[in-house]
């Protein structure tokens, strides 16, 4: 149905909630949940650290790959919002639509493989199980960590 990120960017799939016949309300409704998720991540994975500053620097965004490109479009802007020079988008699979669409939501986009017909992004995955919040803290804790250490 879409997808939101932080400082209140919310993607819409009107097509996709139509289908789901979710209306406006529903949508309201799922969106405030969906931002309590939002906002209790991002205090679990940053911790205390500040939002890092990305004025004039380019930012490379990458996921597991593109379905609708709905929680991507919502990522880059966000991140448009906080300044960076250029966004790119590089995943190693994509709907080939769905890529070719990106060319004019990033400033670069890389899809590696853009296999047809597509179906969904775990098809293309031997192992496809999620990343849990552990995870996430701790590969973020060692990327501090190494920063620190000048790596």
């Amino acid at each position: 149905m879409g997808a939101i990120a932080s400082g209140g960017v919310r993607v819409l799939d009107r097509g996709v909630m139509q289908l789901a016949e979710v209306d406006e309300a529903d949508m309201e409704r799922i969106t405030a949940i969906e931002q309590r998720e939002v906002e209790r991540r991002e205090r679990q994975y940053r911790g205390d650290r500040p939002f890092p500053d990305l004025r004039g620097k380019i930012v490379i965004l990458t996921d597991d790959g593109l379905a609708t490109g709905s929680t991507m479009r919502a990522a880059v802007a966000a991140l448009r919002q906080e300044g960076p020079t250029k966004v790119v988008v590089a995943v190693p699979v994509a709907a080939a639509d769905v890529c070719e669409s990106f060319r004019t939501v990033a400033d670069d986009i890389v899809c590696a493989a853009t296999p047809s017909p597509f179906y969904a992004v775990g098809l293309w995955y031997e192992d496809f199980t999620q990343t849990t919040d552990d995870e996430v803290r701790e590969l973020l804790e060692r990327a501090q960590r190494r920063d620190h250490a000048g790596v």
